[in-house]
């Protein structure tokens, strides 16, 4: 599984060179930069030290949409206070969910917001996965470079595991069962049922392989025997 860290709008170059050098120490070697030139400053490379080539090769967009475009699975960090969102997997927890995940996901994103204000609520809602690092201090606060430590040390042994002899079977079947799910609420008017759509948004990202094909073959015995949507107005 190819596995990716993005950087929204990181604010200083420091942070961005202890990540790269996290990322390189653990075995990540694949960045992504949003909204920020930040990578590009001395100071990133002084911090790096002997990282250069993950600056170097870092790829620059404008919105985490964008960044994501070609991600089929998406783990976002935040504190637990700021998301509208209640379900947080653990560093530990991601290790089994991307373990079974890796069978058939191919790329996968791991996503850190502002230094000072996180995420928003908006590019929080493009993760199928949020994660949260429990503190024990009050006022918990790791910075940039330590919060990608923690994780890519967590998630090393992932990347040193061989690839799957059999491949992705689809690495697309997650994005399209949200697709397909949103489209049913809408036919049967539960779109505007914000708190069940924000516990889907939370629970589908949690399901294994064999789970999301059985769902889809739900879905689509479901779909056959509901009428089109304003048939015959």
């Amino acid at each position: 599984m190819r596995f990716l860290i993005i950087l929204v709008a990181p604010a200083r170059a420091e942070n961005v060179g202890a990540a790269a050098r996290a990322m390189k120490t653990m075995g990540f070697a694949e960045l992504r930069v949003v909204d920020s030139e930040a990578d590009r400053q001395p100071e990133a490379r002084w911090v790096a030290h002997g990282s250069g080539d993950v600056l170097d090769n870092a790829q620059h967009f404008d919105t985490l949409a964008q960044a994501l475009h070609d991600v089929d699975f998406t783990i976002a960090t935040t504190a637990r206070s700021r998301a509208k969102f209640h379900y947080y997997a653990t560093p530990q927890q991601l290790v089994p969910l991307l373990e079974e995940k890796r069978e058939w996901v191919g790329t996968a994103a791991l996503v850190f917001g502002r230094e000072d204000s996180g995420l928003t609520n908006e590019e929080l809602e493009l993760a199928d996965v949020l994660t949260g690092v429990p503190m024990v201090a009050d006022y918990p606060s790791l910075n940039l470079g330590q919060a990608v430590m923690v994780y890519c040390y967590q998630l090393s042994a992932l990347m040193q595991q061989p690839a799957p002899e059999h491949g992705v079977v689809d690495a697309k079947q997650l994005v399209a069962l949200r697709a397909r799910i949103a489209s049913l609420l809408e036919r049967v008017d539960a779109s505007e049922d914000q708190k069940m759509v924000d516990w889907l948004q939370q629970r589908l990202g949690l399901l294994a392989q064999r789970d999301t094909a059985m769902l889809h073959r739900l879905l689509h015995d479901i779909e056959k025997k509901l009428p089109e949507k304003n048939a015959g107005n």
